[in-house]
């Protein structure tokens, strides 16, 4: 039973790697500190710094990757933006480390709390991203990302993404495979691209240069960006065979049949698998879609399974400010040239680690079955319960404000 934060840590003793700068960051610190620990008392082969901020770390990490080491560090939410510059800096470098972020809201308001505008907000920065739904997943997905990163054909860093508290601090069964079987899956890391290789010098965009250069090495990074997906089946595959586990671009639950389509990412979608099981129940043609990969975004197979539906949900946990859900922007966009294409309806919930009620996913349905049987098209909606609303009406009144809300479905 290991914890997302232990299993993220097995993942990094499994893939044997040289260096770990950190910094420590509420919820992500259990996996440095393991790591640490580890290091110390002998049984990891590693070198282990602590920065000065989140800034610097990146900033090592990045620069130890192109050295020709397997690097690896860790962060969350606050810590990620802190180092923001970087990440495109790092990105531009080609160089294939792996991060993770234990995804927490951005203040402010402050929060501990899970959502995904942290991990969002990195998308154009040239990182491949993989999200994760449980602790088994965690730890997988790093040797897959160190796999999928140090691939000539790709050679980008990767964020493998997991949800604050409820999978980092959640313990939930995790095989630990076993160590040739990870050594034949990932072998010791043998660079033919690094900096130091005068011989074969690779494209790697650091100096002042005009416009139509780096136009050049930008659009060198989309097109690797882009083959990561045909690399990621690859990899996924032999993964697979190896481990007998699989993991594919996107996940689906019970969606071959599927009219009514909900889709999701990350820790919250076990909630939204109950969800389908309960609209069945109910006799709706329901089912599920998740994201694994995220960047790059994995367009035909999420045509492929959503074109068989006729209405989708997004149930986006972030927000765009001043324009909705990120993930609804991304597949609408997707859609957009098909022919034939379902109705496709907006949704945000969850945000700061919200639980999403069971009403929520009911109203979500309800919304769909409307589109489908009497072409109703709800508008972009933010949800909230009513039991909600009256406790931040409470909390107002604790505080002085006289100023009451009354609860409207639909708004």
């Amino acid at each position: 039973m290991l914890t997302g934060n232990a299993a993220a840590a097995w993942g990094v003793r499994l893939a044997n790697v040289d260096y770990i700068p950190a910094f420590p960051v509420t919820p992500q610190t259990e996996i440095i500190e393991t790591l640490s620990k580890w290091i110390n008392d002998g049984v990891m082969d590693a070198k282990f710094v602590t920065m000065d901020s989140e800034h610097s770390m990146i900033t090592a990490a990045g620069a130890a990757s192109a050295t020709g080491a397997r690097v690896f560090t860790a962060t969350s939410s606050q810590g990620l933006v802190y180092g923001f510059e970087m990440l495109y800096t790092i990105a531009g470098w080609r160089v294939p480390l792996v991060m993770i972020n234990v995804s927490r809201g951005l203040s402010s308001p402050i929060t501990l709390e899970p959502d995904h505008n942290d991990i969002l907000a990195t998308r154009d920065t040239g990182f491949i991203q993989i999200h994760c739904e449980v602790c088994q997943e965690v730890m997988d997905s790093i040797l897959i990302a160190y796999r999928l990163a140090e691939d000539e054909r790709i050679l980008l860093p990767v964020l493998v993404n997991m949800d604050g508290f409820h999978l980092s601090f959640t313990r939930e069964p995790v095989e630990l495979p076993i160590i040739e079987q990870v050594r034949k899956f990932l072998p010791a890391y043998k660079p033919n691209h690094a900096f130091f290789k005068a011989s074969q010098p690779m494209a790697q965009g650091v100096a002042v240069l005009g416009g139509y250069a780096y136009s050049y090495f930008k659009y060198q990074m989309h097109l690797a960006s882009k083959k990561a997906i045909e690399v990621y089946r690859e990899v996924s595959e032999e993964f697979a065979e190896l481990f007998g586990r699989t993991y594919n671009t996107v996940e689906t639950y019970m969606a071959d049949d599927a009219e009514c389509l909900l889709i999701m990412t990350n820790s919250f979608t076990t909630m939204g698998k109950a969800a389908i099981e309960r609209a069945r129940a109910r006799n709706i043609k329901a089912g599920l879609l998740r994201l694994r990969l995220v960047r790059p975004f994995p367009e035909a197979d999420i045509i492929r399974f959503v074109k068989r539906a006729k209405a989708v949900a997004v149930l986006d946990q972030n927000i765009s400010i001043g324009k909705g859900g990120i993930i609804y922007s991304d597949v609408a966009s997707t859609l957009y040239n098909e022919k034939e294409k379902p109705v496709l309806l907006s949704f945000i919930s969850g945000l700061g680690g919200k639980n999403i009620s069971i009403e929520e996913f009911e109203f979500i349905f309800d919304s769909l079955v409307k589109a489908v049987d009497k072409g109703e098209i709800s508008p972009p909606q933010l949800l909230y319960t009513e039991a909600e609303l009256i406790e931040i009406n409470r909390l107002k009144n604790i505080v002085g404000k006289e100023k009451h809300y009354k609860f409207e479905s639909g708004d």
